[in-house]
């Protein structure tokens, strides 16, 4: 970022974030809330990488996946919750220019990660049930680091080029951005410089990053689905669905809740529910996803079962 971009003639040298507003009897029970679901999302996604790597249950591409997706949820909540509660603490809601475009960065390269690495385990799913006797030769320890690092090294690649972008407009003020988080959009609708050219590079990598891995994932469990309603029994079509049933409840929350965000207009009137749903993505689905898979996988469960035994022993022991 260029020194004379950003300086304090040209553009703010901090923005101040407006939040979910402001109503004096709500913060505490704000804090507390995003308290709670910050320290169970860390604790639920800790908990499913430490199963994944020390199960050797687990020890296969499917879970190899599931051990990523958690470090994304991860690193996604720790680009928005520290800071956020960091301001209802101290009562600041400002933020540097450059702590904003790292906050734009890092949480819309975890973002294009996830897209790209559901779009790995949908298709992980689909070699193991529509062909699964090909499975264990197309879906190997090599293929599946591969596609993992094609999944983290393409959201910070494509962010980086967004981010450089933006880096180079030019903010004469306002500088109060209507959002919890530093986010393109809002940030688009300051910026008193020609914002086209970031427009149309936007336009293009979100249709590369995140329409084009949304629809290999709906190709992905058309074939799938249409392979279950093929198998005769009904005890095998539970059990074939029962091993993308965890994925595809996540596709769904994460992708539903991700288009009604940049669908719906922002209005005046509708940004306090653009900002609900946005909450939704960005805090509530790392929430939830260990949850649906500890709670829908059996052999998640499983795991988490042995590995309590094994603490309560020890502790007993002890």
């Amino acid at each position: 970022m260029e020194k004379g971009e950003w300086d304090n003639c040209t553009s703010p040298m901090e923005f101040l974030l407006l939040g979910m507003g402001n109503v004096p009897s709500l913060q505490t029970p704000l804090f507390l809330l995003l308290l709670m679901i910050y320290l169970v999302t860390m604790v639920g996604n800790s908990l499913i990488i430490v199963l994944v790597v020390t199960d050797q249950h687990l020890h296969t591409p499917m879970y190899f996946f599931l051990g990523n997706l958690s470090s994304l949820e991860t690193c996604y909540s720790s680009t928005i919750l520290p800071w956020l509660l960091a301001s209802f603490l101290t009562g600041d809601r400002t933020i540097s220019a450059h702590g904003c475009l790292a906050q734009v960065h890092f949480f819309g390269s975890f973002a294009v990660s996830e897209c790209y690495l559901l779009a790995m385990m949908s298709y992980d799913r689909y070699l193991a049930i529509c062909q699964p006797l090909l499975y264990a030769s197309l879906m190997t320890w090599k293929v599946s680091l591969q596609l993992a690092a094609v999944s983290w090294l393409g959201g910070f690649l494509s962010c980086t080029v967004v981010t450089s972008f933006l880096s180079n407009l030019r903010f004469c003020g306002p500088k109060a951005v209507d959002h919890f988080f530093c986010d393109l959009t809002p940030l688009l609708e300051l910026a008193c410089s020609d914002t086209r050219v970031i427009t149309v590079v936007s336009f293009i990598l979100c249709f590369i990053d995140i329409i084009f891995p949304f629809l290999f994932t709906l190709a992905s469990y058309v074939c799938i689905i249409a392979a279950i309603l093929r198998i005769p029994s009904s005890v095998g079509r539970q059990k074939a669905f029962s091993t993308c049933s965890s994925h595809l409840t996540v596709i769904t929350v994460f992708y539903g809740t991700l288009i009604i965000v940049y669908l719906i207009p922002r209005t005046a009137p509708l940004r306090q529910l653009n900002k609900v749903f946005s909450f939704f993505y960005t805090i509530l689905t790392p929430l939830v996803n260990p949850l649906i898979y500890s709670l829908r996988n059996r052999e998640v469960r499983e795991a988490l079962r042995k590995a309590l035994r094994k603490t309560l022993a020890c502790t007993q022991s002890s």
